[in-house]
């Protein structure tokens, strides 16, 4: 097989694209790679494919070759130690180590990046919470510029093909290192990569394919969050630059403090302070619930510190069914000051009771963990 024949050489056909002939040179180069395969004929054939490989992954050379002139009749043959000028050493790195050891993606970097994600913060009531809302949130962001539609050129114009890189994004340096003349590659510093040129930005967005503005979205707050819950919208943040996907709008839910309740989970939390007849002789209270004004029956003899639940009466559990209950903690408030007739009437109930002298029960002042465990699961 003639050397000549790079196609041939790298087994692929004469219209194979870019990437076909790099992953057939890849393949080659791991299998004929000097270090793997050490004798004079394999490496003259890895020679061969590395010239084959460095004209036809280069537009300009393959262009030349395919009209049938020399890409290296201006001198640069093959250098010391046999390897051609620009030998694509990154591509060798590549071919055992993947893309990370060849320095990462190679051609053109495109203009189009993914929009940055935003958070706000959303102050909810508890009611809001317990039950889910809709809110109307004004959001300044990027979004894609009407006028240029996220190209960043001015209308009726495009970007132009790079001149220095001629449109790959990057250009090669070549160097001498022990295996010869060594080719490095970088991106081109005047598209930045990018491989073209806006010469004639849009006007409206400066060519970065976006602009600034505030708009307003609706959005469903579940039933269920609780202070700290972050909700994710998909897709509702920013434009990317060059009219890139957009990035994702997170809510950070503040929960508001409530003038009566004390949200613990699903569950809501609250004192009632009754004085110590009601306690003895039992009444009935109208509450304020988040269903509304219901009758709370106080039993007789209750006692303070215990308490009364209201089940099915807290916060609806957030992406389940059911609720957390309301649990009334009891405080029998003691007169601190009695009038003549009080006094009386409280020593005549003593009297009847048999406490005129109570011995009292005494107890150890601090009761231990699972004591404390025992009587929350008894409901004292």
């Amino acid at each position: 097989m003639a050397k000549s024949d790079y196609y041939g050489t790298l087994g692929v056909r004469r219209d194979a694209s870019a990437e076909e002939i790099k992953k057939a040179y890849r393949r080659l180069a791991r299998e004929l790679h000097p270090d793997v395969n050490p004798d004079p004929e394999t490496q003259e054939r890895f020679k061969d494919i590395t010239q084959a490989y460095e004209v036809l992954s280069d537009p300009n050379k393959r262009q030349m070759y395919d009209m049938g002139a020399d890409p290296f009749s201006s001198g640069a043959g093959a250098g010391p130690g046999g390897f051609g000028a620009g030998f694509p050493f990154s591509d060798i790195m590549d071919a055992f180590f993947g893309a990370a050891g060849g320095g990462g993606t190679r051609g053109p970097r495109s203009r189009a990046r993914r929009g940055r994600n935003a958070t706000i913060r959303v102050e909810l009531d508890l009611r809001e919470s317990a039950f889910g809302t809709t809110r109307e949130l004004v959001v300044d962001t990027a979004v894609l510029c009407e006028v240029c539609t996220g190209s960043g050129a001015a209308s009726g114009t495009h970007p132009d093909t790079c001149d220095m890189c001629h449109g790959r994004g990057e250009v090669s340096q070549v160097t001498r290192s022990f295996l010869g003349q060594v080719m490095t590659s970088r991106p081109c510093p005047q598209c930045g990569g990018f491989g073209s040129i806006i010469r004639n930005p849009c006007q409206e967005c400066s060519g970065d394919g976006r602009v600034r503005t505030r708009r307003t979205i609706k959005v469903r707050i579940p039933a269920g969050v609780e202070d700290g819950t972050h909700i994710q919208l998909a897709g509702e943040g920013e434009i990317g630059p060059g009219g890139g996907p957009p990035g994702d709008l997170f809510l950070e839910i503040v929960e508001r403090s409530h003038e009566i309740f004390e949200r613990r989970g699903d569950d809501l939390h609250c004192t009632v302070q009754i004085p110590m007849t009601a306690a003895a002789l039992g009444t009935v209270l109208t509450m304020e619930t988040l269903d509304g004004a219901e009758e709370l029956d106080i039993r007789p003899g209750t006692q303070s510190g215990q308490t009364i639940p209201l089940y099915g009466r807290g916060v609806q559990r957030l992406n389940e069914n059911g609720r957390g209950d309301l649990l009334i903690h009891v405080n029998v408030e003691t007169p601190a000051r009695l009038d003549p007739a009080q006094e009386e009437l409280m020593r005549e109930l003593a009297k009847l009771r048999g406490e005129e002298r109570p011995p009292g029960k005494f107890a150890p002042g601090q009761q231990g963990f699972f004591s404390r465990l025992r009587d929350a699961f008894n409901g004292r």
